[in-house]
């Protein structure tokens, strides 16, 4: 073989390794990746659906670079495990309840402080004051927070009459994390530890007989089975939060962390309207299902708001620092 011949053919495989290369190089660099999103609250609820427009939203404006397949009702991960998956990498997102984490810092509770937020400005305030505190805590944990929905109002569920703080005395009191377990201390309840996926088996055993919760609950877990009272105290406002692994974020490419980012905003800002309008509906479904929805008594919502107050005083002391940067943002 002459070596002209030997040099055309290594041109030859040279050029279709070149070709091959050409053709595989994009889907190398632009492969489009799924990434998987435990919820721990079912599926039809407002929140749940929110998340749902939020992948699809990611999908559409990363013209499908980024698929995000929304696992809810705790079918992935239960809601006590969802951040820990995130932040291990077992999953690269995930919609957690942040206030049961606050013991790790507790500006991830700040927002079920009772009676600090008691309506959606209020609650917005606070949201502004404390979100780069919870950014950086949870950037600390290898986290990013991409948007917060919100709750409705936390009224107060019991199976019987309560007219006063006083007849809460030894009522076993469904509690999710340390702020609603000293509420229920300073009540004089006993709390007893439940999350959201379990909030029916509890009360139907009797482990639990009052809670606090939003009406969004009260409908999806159908609790005029086990309770028939529901009292507008309007104790905060909680928010979710939708967090990202660190390293699943930084190893997106500029323009896909774009596109969800702008998903983010638009999604979190319709849910922020989309509450008002279910928290009434929820309100309407619990009174033609039999429960009786009514309003404090004086009595019972001055109570209330003296333990606010401690509890309030209580989480700065915690928060130090940050607990004051915060409450002199959201106040000022």
């Amino acid at each position: 073989m002459t070596f002209s011949n030997i040099s055309r053919r290594q041109s030859l495989q040279i050029g279709l390794l070149g070709g091959l290369s050409t053709m595989l190089a994009p889907r190398i660099s632009f492969a489009a990746q799924t990434w998987d999103m435990p919820a721990a609250y079912s599926a039809g609820n407002f929140i749940s659906k929110s998340y749902v427009s939020f992948s699809e939203k990611v999908a559409e404006k990363s013209s499908g670079e980024l698929q995000i397949t929304v696992h809810a009702g705790g079918s992935l991960y239960g809601g006590s495990d969802i951040l820990r998956a995130v932040r291990e990498g077992q999953v690269q997102i995930g919609a957690r309840f942040l206030a049961p984490h606050a013991a790790e810092a507790p500006v991830l509770g700040v927002d079920t402080v009772p009676f600090l937020a008691t309506d959606r400005d209020e609650a917005r305030r606070l949201y502004e004051a404390s979100r780069p505190y919870l950014e950086a805590a949870l950037e600390e944990r290898g986290l990013k927070l991409l948007f917060a929905p919100i709750w409705p109002p936390q009224g107060l569920f019991s199976a019987k009459p309560v007219s006063s703080v006083a007849d809460m005395e030894g009522v076993r009191f469904r509690a999710y994390d340390g702020s609603t377990t000293r509420l229920a201390e300073l009540m004089g309840a006993v709390p007893t530890k439940t999350e959201a996926d379990g909030i029916a088996q509890a009360f139907s055993t009797g482990q639990a007989e009052a809670m606090t919760a939003s009406g969004a609950i009260g409908v999806f877990q159908k609790i005029w089975d086990y309770v028939n009272y529901f009292y507008t105290i309007n104790a905060w406002m909680p928010k979710s939060g939708v967090i990202v692994n660190l390293d699943a974020w930084n190893g997106l490419d500029d323009a896909t962390r774009a596109a969800v980012l702008e998903a983010s905003a638009e999604t979190e800002a319709a849910v922020w309207d989309e509450m008002e309008v279910q928290n009434a509906g929820y309100i309407e479904t619990m009174k033609e299902n039999g429960m009786k929805v009514e309003a404090p008594s004086d009595e019972l919502i001055n109570g209330l708001r003296q333990i606010g107050a401690t509890m309030a005083e209580e989480w700065a002391a915690s928060a130090g620092e940050v607990g004051e940067k915060v409450l002199a943002a959201y106040r000022g």
